[in-house]
């Protein structure tokens, strides 16, 4: 079983990422790095700092699980999953995953798990693949 996890998403999902991770540790499975308690970068320092735990959280994690709407630096731990052949689930509450206009032809590959809707149908396709 695949149990060490790393949610990627913006700081406006905060809550859901913290509930999907509350979730996910109440049925045992362990959160690589917590990014939601950290404070806002106020120096390049610290952004190195950020992005060092945040790199070696996502090595580390068996899948990343990334929560739509997402920036620049979720985009960026999708490309090392993605890199390093990891599971990924991919999660949005509407269809943004396939609407042309704004998907990523990384989004569509085999090793990305499309999920719409819910997060409880979202748990239920990590509870299925691992």
């Amino acid at each position: 079983m695949t149990n060490k996890f790393y949610i990627a998403s913006s700081f406006s999902n905060i809550e859901k990422v913290r509930e999907v991770s509350s979730l996910l540790k109440n049925k045992g499975f362990i959160q690589t790095y917590d990014w939601t308690q950290n404070e806002r970068a106020a120096t390049l320092e610290d952004l190195k700092e950020i992005g060092e735990k945040e790199r070696i959280a996502v090595l580390e994690a068996d899948f990343l699980i990334v929560l739509l709407p997402a920036g620049k630096g979720s985009h960026i731990e999708f490309g090392i999953a993605l890199g390093q052949g990891k599971k990924i689930y991919l999660f949005s509450e509407n269809d943004d995953i396939d609407n042309f206009e704004t998907t990523s032809t990384f989004y569509h590959l085999d090793n990305v798990e499309k999920i719409v809707g819910t997060v409880e149908e979202l748990m239920e396709k990590i509870k299925q693949y691992n």
